[in-house]
């Protein structure tokens, strides 16, 4: 009995599969990288329990139009079916990204939603080429979300946290993940640099908790007890003398006035006599 008849003979899918990997190892698609999952590899032994399809993961990374997977990596994953290439791929996005919902089968032109619109010829790199394009135009299909730019932005940055959790992303893709370790920290570093001074406590006009008259009390510094709490003799003497120096500049110029009005009568009066 032959010991290989457990064993299947290389799909066209396995063999198409491995061409695709081969060729974007050779020629990578710029922002693009996609791997098979190791459990799940492009030959699959049926008497070993292999699922029927072929599940790669990919990300999409680089500053990418409009900056808006500006720094981000965006996760996913494919699902080629046996009859690949006949039959096109499921895609699915793992990373939030604003675009597209999480872990939701896309309705795209280069998916398993249109076979109608699907051609054999088109290889992974042209999938993935494809699903970038998708990602930064706004048309809305089954499986897109419609968000802000503030609100992908942030998604971007919070992309490297979040992929760095994901085990698989992490085995998977470990030269990626050493520049999102290098970027993550520059950028925690940037955000320690860029942190806004504390702002000066202004303190309200005639505040008795406070007693600075309307002054900053600069960074919440303390107050002396002298001046936080003004003994009341010392209060009224203050306002005593407000009052004694305004009464005493009126009657400056009061009696200013009044020489001056007699000044300007005696020259007149002089003239008159002449």
């Amino acid at each position: 009995m032959n010991n290989n008849g457990n064993k299947r003979a290389p799909t066209t899918a396995t063999q198409r599969l491995k061409q695709d990997y081969l060729r974007i190892k050779k020629d990578p698609v710029p922002y693009i990288c996609a791997e098979p999952l190791p459990s799940n590899i492009l030959e699959c032994d049926i008497g070993a329990g292999c699922v029927p399809d072929y599940h790669w993961n990919f990300h999409l990374s680089g500053d990418i139009i409009s900056g808006f997977i500006s720094g981000g990596y965006y996760h996913g994953k494919l699902i080629f079916p046996r009859e690949f290439p006949f039959k096109p791929p499921s895609i699915y996005m793992i990373t939030p990204n604003g675009r597209f919902k999480c872990n939701t089968r896309l309705c795209l032109s280069i998916t398993d939603f249109h076979p109608d619109t699907w051609n054999p010829a088109w290889s992974v790199s042209t999938i993935l080429t494809g699903l970038l394009s998708f990602m930064v135009e706004k048309g809305p299909t089954l499986g897109s979300i419609e968000t802000s730019d503030y609100t992908k932005r942030q998604l971007s940055a919070q992309s490297l946290a979040f992929n760095l959790k994901d085990k698989v992303f992490c085995e998977l893709f470990p030269d990626v993940v050493d520049e999102m370790k290098q970027k993550q920290k520059a950028q925690e570093e940037l955000s320690v640099r860029t942190q806004p001074l504390p702002l000066p406590d202004v303190v309200p006009d005639g505040d008795p908790q406070h007693a600075h008259y309307g002054l900053p009390a600069i960074n919440g510094g303390p107050v002396p007890l002298g001046a936080a709490n003004p003994a009341p003799g010392l209060q009224q003497a203050n306002r005593n003398h407000g009052l004694l120096g305004g009464a005493l500049a009126n009657l400056f110029v009061i009696v200013g006035f009044a020489a001056f009005a007699y000044t300007v009568k005696y020259v007149l009066r002089s003239i008159a006599q002449e």
